[in-house]
């Protein structure tokens, strides 16, 4: 028999070999982004993914994998793959070439994800934010002092200090497109109005993602038309080599809606981690119990316990819709309570057989996209 220390080897050896294999993978990926780029192909295809999916869960039963750790495999490897071939569309693309543009709070998260990917694209990038530049970028220390002569600016500062930056801007009637990335729009209406009303070409947009984002695909970005057209096309088509879905709406809408995506979603995760936190029963006796149910919700609430106390509150309390959806869930929750306090299945099953209908309706709208 090997011994302990030849099989450890051994295995080392395959893990070798696995990762060169990926790395293979991920040259192929390259060349095959040349290839739909000449082909005009998408850069994603549907089919052909589960197509891979499938032959991966077959082939995993004949080497002795199971059907679901195979597929889980080759969707990292395809989700890999796919970073891969978008980051080289939006690069080949070269949106930005011999174009200018500058980022104030480039130094942020989110100001910082806009200032790599418009680099990308391969605009000359300015950063102006009091706190320095990331690595790599030019720094403008006050952007009041600069000329203002660059063919984008995006405002990506804290949502408390955006409105003023964009009245200040409309002052000075930039030529280029200017655009912030606020997650509401309530709090910026004065200054999106401002810069209308001075002639500037404005647009809004929202990222529906975090910073740590890699690859778009699957991820939403919110354009909110102000009023010129050509400023929300021209944002728009920053993301064009990108696999992002794209939707333009009115202020007022894109407020309601987050109050339910963004404002419910918050809150929900608020409310449930402050319930066991004053349940009375300690994280160490919880964390020896486990279903699915209760450790999904508890990743998701983990998560929202560790972002910006301030960027949260700003959700809740800043949107002009936002007493809507905390009222919609009070609601729900008196009328949950109600129903078991007064042993009332009907009305309990009523709760649930509402919201599996209503959950299949958005399922299916969300395959037909896909």
């Amino acid at each position: 028999m090997s011994s302990l220390d030849d099989l450890r080897r051994r295995i080392n050896e395959l893990d070798r070999q696995i990762l060169e294999l990926v790395g293979q993978r991920q040259q192929t990926s390259r060349e095959i982004i040349k290839a739909k780029r000449a082909t005009g192909h998408a850069t994603r295809d549907y089919n052909r993914e589960r197509e891979v999916l499938l032959a991966a869960r077959e082939a995993g039963k004949q080497y002795g994998v199971a059907p679901q750790v195979a597929e889980n495999i080759l969707r990292l490897l395809i989700r890999s793959s796919l970073t891969t071939q978008e980051q080289a569309s939006v690069a080949a693309q070269g949106a930005g070439s011999g174009r200018t543009a500058l980022v104030i709070g480039g130094n942020g998260k989110i100001g910082h994800w806009f200032a790599d990917f418009m680099t990308s694209q391969g605009f000359a990038v300015q950063v102006a934010d009091p706190v320095g530049a990331p690595p790599g970028f030019e720094h403008i220390t006050d952007w009041k002092a600069s000329a203002l002569d660059q063919d984008f600016i995006v405002v990506a500062t804290p949502l408390g200090a955006t409105d003023k930056i964009l009245r200040e801007l409309a002052m000075r009637r930039p030529k280029g497109v200017i655009f912030d990335v606020g997650s509401l729009k309530s709090p910026l209406r004065a200054g999106l109005n401002a810069l209308k009303s001075h002639g500037c070409r404005v647009t809004s947009v929202h990222p529906m993602f975090g910073p740590d984002t890699e690859l778009l695909s699957g991820r939403h970005v919110i354009f909110v038309d102000i009023g010129s057209p050509e400023a929300t096309a021209a944002a728009r088509e920053l993301f064009a080599s990108t696999m992002a879905e794209q939707a333009v709406m009115s202020l007022d809408d894109h407020d309601r809606l987050i109050a339910y995506v963004l404002g419910l979603s918050h809150a929900l995760n608020i409310a449930f981690f402050t319930a066991l936190a004053d349940s009375g029963e300690a994280a160490p006796k919880l964390a020896k119990l486990s279903s699915t149910t209760f450790d999904s919700q508890l990743d998701v609430a983990s998560k929202v316990a560790q972002e910006s106390p301030e960027l949260y509150y700003e959700i809740q309390s800043l949107n002009d819709y936002g007493s809507e959806s905390l009222e919609a869930l009070s609601k729900a929750v008196e009328r949950l309570r109600t129903a078991v306090i007064a042993q009332d299945f009907e009305s309990f099953a009523a709760l649930m057989r509402r919201g599996r209908e209503y959950l299949e309706d958005r399922r299916s709208v969300t395959e037909r996209r896909a």
